[in-house]
């Protein structure tokens, strides 16, 4: 995804950003990781998942993936968690795998929408093919954990594309009886740069061709045949599934904001936040709101609202939350 008024820095920032991250990870040992200990260390902030990526290449961040978990009456679906585009796995949820882990929950995360046959590190840089494509992967895996389980549902939790991109399995990949709650940070239901000279140009140059090396960036327009296929039946939503949306207004990559704030219809059930509602201290912007602590409390009360936590106000800081 890529911003609005700043486009041209953050086009250029966004791939310094990949180079930055997969050199530091080049000039990295990776040593064996060592069996997690219980309870796990909870980290916080936005790019906490990179040590982890670092030491441990193309594995699972401690308190994921482990398809023994079963899970209990308290919790009785597992989470999975569905990365942006550029992350993965371990990158995109550092703040979250141990959380909810420590909390009885059994938490799952797939790398998808990988570059095909690409070595490690760029393994690592998710959500670049095209939606589909990633909606059959994210199929695939979530019947992997249901049958791991025994779990009849899952819940989600998303950040950026992976708010968006599950939406396509649900609809059109037999999702939708498979998933109770449905947790987005930063989600873009409308896509992103609507109304802009950007887009225009875009859409004009490329009509519906995808993007070169991501080919789910284009996908992510207003009026793309991706996000009408999204808006099939006049809403983003599913009846049946709960959703909650998590927005910033300091996204600087989906623009407005107010995209991923949509409201729910008649029989839907949708609640947004915008996390600086009642907190001015928060200036979590994209990435921030992937990783703060005070996110990740909305998340638990979202995932379990019988048992809410209280959300503190409290200063995050932009990027790294």
């Amino acid at each position: 995804m890529f911003g609005h008024r700043a486009f041209r820095i953050r086009a250029g920032l966004l791939p310094s950003v990949v180079v930055a991250t997969v050199v530091a990870m080049l000039s990295v040992a990776g040593p064996t990781q060592a069996a997690p200990r219980s309870p796990l260390p909870e980290t916080s902030g936005f790019f906490s998942g990179i040590p982890a990526e670092l030491a441990h290449p193309g594995g699972s961040l401690p308190g994921s993936n482990d398809f023994s978990c079963r899970p209990t009456a308290a919790h009785p679906r597992p989470v999975i968690l569905v990365h942006g585009t550029g992350g993965s796995q371990q990158t995109n949820w550092g703040a979250y795998a141990a959380t909810l882990a420590n909390r009885g929950y059994c938490v799952f995360a797939p790398t998808y929408g990988a570059l095909p046959g690409a070595p490690w590190p760029v393994s690592a840089i998710g959500g670049m093919g095209r939606i589909e494509d990633s909606a059959a992967q994210l199929s695939r895996f979530v019947d992997r954990v249901l049958a791991a389980t025994g779990a009849r549902q899952v819940d989600i939790v998303g950040h950026s594309q992976g708010t968006y991109m599950p939406t396509y399995y649900l609809k059109y990949l037999g999702g939708a009886s498979k998933v109770a709650n449905y947790v987005s940070l930063a989600p873009l239901w409308r896509g992103t740069l609507e109304g802009s000279p950007i887009l225009a140009l875009t859409q004009g140059v490329l009509g519906n061709a995808p993007l070169p090396i991501c080919a789910a960036c284009s996908q992510m327009l207003p009026g793309s045949a991706m996000n009408r296929a999204i808006w099939r039946g006049g809403s983003p939503y599913v009846k049946g599934i709960t959703y909650t949306n998590i927005s910033t207004r300091y996204d600087e990559l989906v623009l407005p904001y107010t995209s991923g704030q949509v409201p729910g219809r008649a029989g839907e059930r949708v609640r947004n936040i915008v996390v600086q509602d009642g907190c001015p201290s928060d200036y979590s912007e994209h990435a921030a709101v992937a990783g703060s602590r005070r996110a990740v409390d909305m998340v638990l009360n979202a995932l379990d609202p019988a048992h809410p936590v209280r959300v503190p106000c409290e200063f995050v800081p932009p990027f790294s939350g």
